[in-house]
């Protein structure tokens, strides 16, 4: 019994199965990006932010909160990823819209009362500032601490 077979045939086959197997969704591998180092990464960074407007709200400084709008979004989105968080998510959300409207409404004592509930509801603390000579804030490029007031590193 002899088998004979065309190769250019035989190439064709193994092309189009290839490109069979290559039109086939790959799965998902992704993690998604939720950890707690990127929902602290998010609290570290966004929540320093809003922290750092006590004064402008205590002043009534409507433009100064509205120029860290960013930070509140960035805030509710990254510390309040996926469906759990999806509650903690809506009040935050909520507060920040509490914020917003007292922005509009030009209502210092409502801005402080909206930042005040704000700030407790979502437990945000304000960005120790570390000093180089009596200790190290980070110790590494992607340590979100690089590029705040925590970011000091010891040099002799």
């Amino acid at each position: 019994m002899s088998m004979s077979v065309d190769r250019r045939a035989a190439f064709g086959q193994i092309a189009a199965g290839a490109a069979a197997i290559a039109s086939i969704p790959a799965a998902a591998n992704a993690d998604g990006a939720v950890s707690g180092a990127t929902i602290g990464r998010a609290r570290g960074i966004y929540g320093g932010r809003i922290a750092d407007l006590k004064d402008a709200v205590n002043k009534g400084d409507f433009a100064a909160v509205a120029a860290e709008k960013n930070a509140f979004i960035l805030f509710n989105s990254g510390a309040y990823p996926g469906a759990k968080n999806k509650e903690s998510k809506a009040v935050a959300i909520d507060g920040t819209n509490k914020i917003f409207a007292a922005i509009r409404s030009k209502d210092a004592k409502d801005l402080k009362a909206a930042y005040g509930a704000y700030i407790a509801a979502n437990d945000i603390k304000e960005t120790p500032v570390i000093d180089p000579e009596k200790g190290q804030g980070y110790s590494g490029d992607f340590d979100f601490k690089t590029r705040t007031k925590a970011g000091a590193i010891y040099v002799r």
